[in-house]
């Protein structure tokens, strides 16, 4: 892959969270929207998922609005130690340029970094960042990034500030369901 940064720099992985899955209570603002029932399950899940893909951030930046938040709260509750968290209001709504301007901005010893925030923003991140991609990571993201979907992109790099678009590899996409009810069925 051309657009890589040809192993300069430590390995550094941006872990892309969507929001689990919201309700849409008559009346409240966009910003406010808590999670469905379905999201409050599909959250933990979603850490777990990272926990056992060895994915844990150093820092977590997150969305503003209450649905990015409570999937940060239930998400990193699944881990011993969560990371420090900055919720930044310039996630929600974010388009690229945006994005990148928050993620450049992280912290030069941070290594794994999670962004959780919302679409078509976080989508449209992950296919700019991605370079190449193994497996069908690139595809299953063109094909759909749902709620609870998560990217993990790995590049080489000195500092955030450096992350170009084309310079990492997506390595996996996960999307994170929890079992619904008491009959442990999975929810689709």
């Amino acid at each position: 892959m051309s657009g890589r940064s040809g192993g300069a720099g430590p390995l550094r992985r941006l872990v892309v969270l969507r929001h689990a899955k919201s309700a849409w209570p008559v009346g409240v603002p966009d910003h406010e929207r808590p999670l469905a029932p379905r999201g409050r399950r599909d959250a933990p899940a979603a850490g777990r998922a990272l926990a056992e893909a060895d994915c844990l951030p150093d820092l977590a930046l997150c969305s503003t609005a209450v649905r990015a938040r409570q999937t940060w709260e239930l998400a990193s509750a699944q881990w011993g130690t969560p990371p420090p968290v900055r919720h930044d209001p310039r996630v929600y709504a974010a388009d690229v340029p945006e994005l990148l301007d928050v993620v450049r901005e992280a912290p030069d010893q941070v290594r794994t970094l999670l962004l959780v925030g919302h679409n078509p923003g976080l989508e449209e991140l992950v296919l700019d960042l991605a370079g190449d991609a193994l497996d069908d990571a690139l595809d299953d993201v063109r094909t759909k990034f749902p709620t609870s979907a998560i990217a993990i992109l790995a590049w080489h790099g000195d500092s955030w500030a450096s992350l170009a678009p084309g310079t990492a590899l997506l390595t996996d996409m996960i999307v994170a369901r929890g079992k619904k009810g008491k009959k442990g069925k999975k929810e689709t």
